[in-house]
């Protein structure tokens, strides 16, 4: 895709009524990536740094919540394309606005895994699982629980997708629809 391309489908996105607040990078970044186009990400990253990153603290933001969208497209796209969409977005994330390894992380999941009982963590993804398949949840889990296919789902959403401390709860089902419609 050109760059013109790219602009003109990232602007288009970008002025979508009814999407949350600064949501159309983090959308605009899970599809690319579930599409395998880790190449157009420092696109979104730079536009998006243009359009809405005025001060360092906004880019700082914008950087952290591409980073967990991403992070959370995982479980829809697959861990390869996330992590070739990540490092895309590595190259050319500017120093300042990364977080140092094993350091400090506003999602807090490394002190989740070590210091919170995993009941809760489980409590709290099934509560976002509950919210997000509503009415058929328990029958969906009951099927998922015939092989390790629960557990797997209890860990995803568990430890990934029910962490809300970058991304809102609908920003993270926006994650997941990003990731699943290109995939139709």
């Amino acid at each position: 895709m050109s760059k013109s391309s790219i602009v003109t489908l990232l602007s288009s996105i970008r002025l979508t009524a009814h999407l949350p607040t600064h949501s159309w990078y983090i959308i605009s970044s899970v599809t690319l990536s579930v599409l395998n186009r880790p190449d157009e990400i420092p696109h979104v990253f730079q536009y998006a740094l243009e359009k809405d990153g005025g001060s360092t603290q906004k880019q700082l933001d914008i950087a952290r919540r591409m980073r967990e969208a991403l992070v959370k497209s995982a479980a829809i796209g697959g861990l390869p394309k996330s992590i070739n969409a990540l490092y895309a977005l590595k190259r050319v994330t500017p120093h300042a606005l990364t977080d140092e390894p094993l350091g400090y992380s506003p999602t807090g999941r490394s002190g989740e895994l070590y210091d919170v009982p995993s009941p809760k963590i489980m409590q709290r993804g099934q509560a976002f699982f509950d919210q997000i398949y509503g009415k058929v949840s328990k029958r969906v889990m009951g099927q998922m629980d015939q092989s390790d296919l629960g557990v797997t789902a209890r860990l995803m959403y568990g430890y990934i997708l029910s962490n809300t401390k970058v991304l809102s709860p609908a920003e993270s089902s926006f994650v997941l629809l990003a990731g699943l419609i290109p995939q139709d």
